[in-house]
């Protein structure tokens, strides 16, 4: 990386901290805020259900054809896109009285949202290879510090008025896209980019293309039933902990806020070390074997103090998802990073709703439960199983690619 590109990290990582901090500011109030429109529990979990599976169907749609967008004409004009799509997404849940206007939010925020896969394009185009997985690594630690910062704060200005995070979320969205708009340099030069084709605005055919890169295989099948089992986990979190514990906005804010700290601590400071002690196929057998205890250990435990020593305990699951990111980015070619990346927004987005629709329905079915029943983790304990199937496809994967890899190489040596 030349020292012209230097300051754009710098760029991106505020711009990727900002936006995250507005989205954390809203996870510990909108399921509750949605009780203000439902008359039961179990009506709360599936309309918070429609809300979150609306908002990752249109983001599976729309992130393959925001991302070839990057790849065509820049990655800063697409993020400025997102950022603004967000901030009236934010307004519009803020001005709601009814719930199929939060619905019709969530549908303009998830087919704008491409700031995630646009921004690790973003960090991909200015990062060498060999530096992809940390640089990956940092852009994630700027969304565990959003995570530290947005959903702490948003649990205690719901403590206030459920409204106020989503305006405070909008204002800072809008200071994002000033920032962006005034500093932000583009990152993918002219020569670097590509036309758009149907295939590659296909979030189908997209799919499909990522799993035929060299080297990845079936690490594509273990990142979407990794990133299931985690949002299962996430989607089920703010009203498991109430049904549960009891917690309100300010104690699932601090929560969350707790495990932004883990993240950041991973992803910014260790993973470096972590992958030179380790390497990259043992950091995630055991990150993934860490997260498939740690759900378990959530669904089970019989008090609320008691999430938070499984959250730190679990920091090596931190760094399972970003070196994926990393193995699949390198072995993607430059001109089609933007692409790629929307591709595994587009998993993670279908996983989103997958796991909307399994773990809120789950939840809603054992929620009228007394909170000592252990049946009321059925959530959590369904994505502990998830998290051990992914962690049993990664070990065949590494298995079966060093196999081929030792093939490979005796083949060579023989010589012809």
């Amino acid at each position: 990386m030349n020292n012209r590109r230097r300051p754009a990290v710098a760029f991106i990582m505020v711009t990727s901290l900002l936006d995250v901090i507005g989205i954390g500011l809203i996870i510990p109030v909108l399921p509750i805020l949605l009780g203000d429109f439902t008359a039961s529990r179990e009506a709360q979990a599936y309309w918070y259900a429609a809300v979150a599976v609306t908002y990752g169907v249109f983001q599976f749609l729309c992130a393959p054809l925001l991302g070839a967008l990057s790849d065509r004409f820049g990655r800063r004009p697409i993020l400025l896109l997102g950022i603004a799509g967000l901030g009236a997404t934010f307004l519009l849940t803020a001005l709601a009285h009814s719930l199929w206007v939060i619905v019709a939010s969530r549908i303009l925020g998830g087919g704008l949202s491409a700031n995630v896969a646009v921004a690790q394009a973003y960090a991909a185009d200015v990062t060498p290879a060999q530096e992809r997985t940390n640089s990956l690594g940092r852009l994630g630690a700027m969304f565990g510090v959003g995570f530290i910062f947005g959903p702490m704060l948003g649990g205690l200005l719901g403590g206030i008025d459920l409204r106020l995070p989503f305006y405070v979320a909008a204002a800072l969205c809008a200071a994002n896209w000033l920032y962006g708009l005034l500093i932000l340099p583009e990152s993918l030069a002219p020569s670097e980019r590509r036309p758009l084709t149907p295939a590659r605005i296909n979030p189908f055919a997209a799919l499909t293309g990522v799993t035929r890169l060299r080297g990845v295989g079936s690490l594509v099948i273990v990142y979407a039933v990794t990133a299931l089992a985690a949002w299962v986990l996430q989607t089920s979190w703010v009203l498991y902990t109430n049904f549960r514990f009891g917690w309100g906005p300010r104690e699932n804010g601090l929560s969350l806020f707790a495990a932004g700290v883990v993240a950041v601590v991973v992803q910014g400071g260790l993973l470096g070390t972590l992958l030179r002690w380790i390497g990259e196929e043992r950091l995630i057998l055991a990150g993934l074997a860490s997260a498939t205890i740690a759900y378990t250990g959530y669904a089970l435990v019989p008090q609320g103090w008691m999430m938070y020593p499984i959250i730190v305990c679990n920091f090596l699951a931190q760094g399972t998802i970003v070196t994926m990111q990393g193995i699949v980015s390198k072995a993607a070619r430059p001109e089609d990073q933007g692409r790629v990346m929307g591709s595994l927004a587009s998993i993670a987005s279908l996983m989103v709703v997958v796991a909307t629709l399994i773990g809120n329905s789950t939840l809603a079915q054992v929620s009228s439960l007394p909170t000592s029943d252990w049946r009321i983790g059925a959530p959590f304990l369904l994505a502990s199983f998830l998290q051990a199937l992914a962690l049993l496809i990664a070990r065949r994967h590494f298995s079966t690619r060093r196999r081929s890899a030792a093939a490979a190489t005796s083949i060579e040596r023989a010589g012809p």
